[in-house]
């Protein structure tokens, strides 16, 4: 058996133990060791990282087995890999958001069947053999989804029909509406956090941006303030702009990903029009007009024009049916909300000197890293946050699009 050893520039990662081919030995060996580094390679004492799967600044992800289930169960683990300049409060800072996809996992996948469930969340501490000093690891473990993004499929068969693109919405529509209801908003809606399981089911993946909300308005319409966080193109002009989110802010990016798929064209900029600050997609691709107006409307730049929940775009892609839409599966309230991570310094005092660029996603606020989309005019002003995560380099869905990979 391969086991790979997840110590950050471990120099030969790769480890063969001929026993852990047999059944019994896996069970039963108490730990087994990287021939390299000397890092522990059991992590929680069940889970053997087997393949890198993606990586990204701040992160790893690696598909492991899980020793401690008859089937020795697939799933995913994931490393918080900080890089060693930052200060105690920075890595302090980071860690609460490494917390925060941990408890949207657990809180949200749990309730949901199309979102990945927590499996294991835990710190390791192991000697480091080279320096004499002691290395300190977070590790988030999740279920193993076996199929492949959206992202993939177009790069594969190029163009979704009006039909699949159809039932993808609807299925997404299904789950947002049941993150929406239960106080948070995704935030990063894209073909490559949206994975189709082999089995054909949709589910929503990469929860590392998921931002608890709260009651705004006085007609209760929820929101949430805006951390700079977004994926160039997918991304309404508002959270662009570092301003507040809302649910339909999510119901935007999941229009930008439908014309993905019904055009085939992965980089959504092409096809905006930024002297008009508009879409341009219909002369690329012809759908029927009641498709045509549900995108229409949820691709509008200002967000109270928009539709104001999942519900309601799922009424207007089934006009025929009467009354409230079919709910999503497990619609039930979460027994504790999402933590809010705050910090009382300045994010100023908190950002690295420098930010390397590690992913696709964007991380900043409306001066010149709009990626040629428009800005909200109407919109007010962002009010003083204690902290604002987004512009840390690692708010941006931890700059690990290595969760794009198909696992889930």
């Amino acid at each position: 058996m391969e086991i790979t050893c997840t110590r950050p520039g471990c120099t030969n990662p790769r480890n063969f133990f001929s026993d852990l081919d047999d059944k019994q030995t896996l069970k039963t060996v108490q730990q087994k060791y990287c021939s390299s580094c000397g890092m522990q390679l059991i992590l929680d004492g069940r889970y053997l990282p087997l393949k890198l799967l993606g990586q990204g600044g701040f992160g790893a992800a690696y598909l492991a087995c899980d020793r401690r289930t008859p089937a020795n169960h697939a799933c995913v683990v994931k490393q918080f890999q900080p890089p060693t300049d930052l200060s105690p409060q920075q890595l302090e800072i980071a860690l609460n958001l490494f917390d925060r996809e941990a408890e949207a996992l657990e809180q949200l996948g749990a309730q949901h069947p199309q979102i990945p469930r927590l499996l294991a969340f835990f710190p390791l501490s192991v000697a480091n053999v080279r320096t004499g000093s002691t290395d300190q690891f977070f590790y988030l473990v999740q279920e193993y989804i076996q199929g492949k993004t959206l992202e993939e499929l177009v790069m594969e068969q190029g163009a979704f029909s009006e039909a699949e693109t159809l039932e993808l919405m609807r299925s997404i529509l299904g789950i947002l509406q049941f993150v929406h209801e239960n106080g948070a908003i995704h935030r990063d809606v894209k073909p490559s956090n949206i994975m189709r399981h082999e089995n054909g089911q949709y589910f929503l993946l990469d929860f590392g941006t998921v931002k608890q909300v709260a009651q705004g308005s006085a007609s209760g319409a929820t929101m949430g303030s805006s951390t700079g966080v977004f994926s160039a193109g997918f991304a309404p002009p508002e959270q662009m702009a570092g301003r507040a989110v809302y649910p339909s802010t999510d119901l935007y990016s999941l229009g930008v990903t439908a014309l993905v798929l019904l055009t085939g064209k992965l980089n959504p900029i092409e096809l905006f029009d930024a002297y008009t600050n508009r879409w341009q997609w219909q002369p690329f691709v012809t759908v029927s007009p009641g498709l045509t107006a549900v995108l229409e409307r949820l691709l509008d730049p200002t967000p109270n024009q928009r539709f104001q929940s999942a519900a309601e775009v799922l009424a207007a892609l089934n006009p025929s049916q009467t009354g409230a839409p079919t709910p999503p599966i497990n619609p039930y309230p979460m027994s504790h909300p999402l933590p809010v991570v705050t910090a009382p310094s300045p994010v100023a005092a908190l950002l690295p000197a420098a930010v390397p660029a590690a992913t696709s996603a964007t991380v900043g606020s409306s001066s010149g890293l709009t990626g040629g989309m428009p800005l909200p005019q109407s919109q007010p002003k962002r009010e003083g946050l204690p902290l604002d995560l987004g512009k840390l380099p690692w708010a941006s869905s931890w700059l690990w699009d290595c969760w794009g990979v198909p696992c889930g």
